[in-house]
This record gives structure tokens, C-alpha cells and sequence, in this order.
């Protein structure tokens, strides 16, 4: 089995990607760069833990622009899910031409944002691939102990800017219906 993990520069994805690894996964790695907005710090962790933790391949794609297309044009309240569906549209072009079996992600339910039961349902609606999700059920304690066993934390530790653009008061709740709409009006996203 070969799946395309989502990788940050944080401390989920990578434990993610360790622990699919573990269960004899080929494990490539895509990062999602938004260095116009922010810097190239979290390219550079990603690509590190890429390298420490053995995946096979590593791919970055640049999403700057159509992440300030959406923090300028779209309800902003919705900036959150509107990103991850576009990252995973991206990375199901990515694991399809990969012949991956499907995306991994360090996505867990006891974060805020995006990662709603009802958000991830949303995300999910906008890929065709079967989504993984090692980490749903742990807690960031968890993740921090698992990243310190592998020896990621050091790596990841720092400020992540994937929220940089993002709304303080994120939807939690959102509606596909509203989404659709918000995405057909940021035409040329894709």
C-alpha cells in the first residue's frame, strides 16, 4: 500500500506519516508552501522530517496565491476549510499520478478549526480518495510524546504560520452548500 501523506512543519503530520509508515505504508510526502505569505521556515522543516522519517518522495507546492485569493474573496470564516479542501484536491492529483492509495493526514478531532467532525466531513466531500487519519482520536499531549519518541519534536517546535491568513473566529460547523458556493466564486482557484 502507498499513501500520500499531507506534511507540515508541525508535530501531527509527521507522527501521522510515522505511524502509517509503521503499519508497512510507502510513505511519500507533499508539502503545501504559502512562502509569499509567510517564509520558507516550514518548507524547510517539512522537507527535514521528510528526509528523518524515510519517506519515499517529497513534493512542494506553492499555494500562496490562491491562499490570498481566498482570505481576500471568500467568506473568511470559512478561510480554513476552503485551504484544506483546495490541499487536498492538489494532493489527490499528486497521489493519483503516484498511484497512491490514498492521502494521509495528521488532521485530530481534539483540535479547533477545520478539524470539526462535521469541517472534516466537508474536506472530505472534495477528493474522491479515502482520506486517513492516524491521529483522530489522540490528544496533542499524545502526539508531543509519540514526535519526542522519534525524535520530530525538535524539528517541528517553532511557530507554524498555516493560519497566518486565517480568520480568529473560524467556522466550526460549516455547510458543503455554502462552501460549493464560495468555491464556484473563487473561479480559476483550480
Amino acid at each position: 500500500m502507498k499513501g500520500l501523506l499531507l506534511l507540515s512543519g508541525g508535530f501531527d503530520s509527521p507522527v501521522a506519516g510515522y505511524l502509517m509508515k509503521k503499519q508497512s505504508v510507502e510513505v511519500l510526502a507533499v508539502h503545501f508552501s504559502s512562502k509569499l505569505v509567510t517564509d520558507e521556515e516550514s518548507e524547510k522543516k517539512s522537507r527535514q522530517l521528510a528526509e528523518k522519517l524515510g519517506f519515499k518522495k517529497f513534493f512542494v507546492v506553492d499555494i500562496s496565491q490562491q491562499l490570498i485569493k481566498i482570505s481576500k474573496e471568500a467568506n473568511h470564516r470559512l478561510y480554513f476549510v476552503l485551504m484544506k479542501r483546495l490541499m487536498y484536491r492538489l494532493a489527490e492529483k499528486i497521489a493519483e499520478r503516484e498511484r497512491c492509495d490514498f492521502l494521509i493526514t495528521g488532521e485530530n478531532l481534539a483540535q479547533v478549526s477545520s478539524q470539526t467532525l462535521q469541517n472534516l466531513s466537508v474536506i472530505d466531500k472534495s477528493v474522491k480518495m479515502t482520506v486517513m487519519r492516524p491521529l483522530l482520536g489522540l490528544d496533542k499531549e499524545e502526539i508531543i510524546k509519540i514526535s519526542r519518541e522519534i525524535n520530530t519534536f525538535e524539528i517541528s517546535k517553532g511557530p507554524e504560520h498555516c493560519d497566518a491568513l486565517g480568520p480568529a473566529h473560524p467556522i466550526t460547523k460549516a455547510k458543503l452548500e455554502e462552501v460549493l458556493k464560495e468555491e464556484a466564486a473563487l473561479s480559476g482557484l483550480l
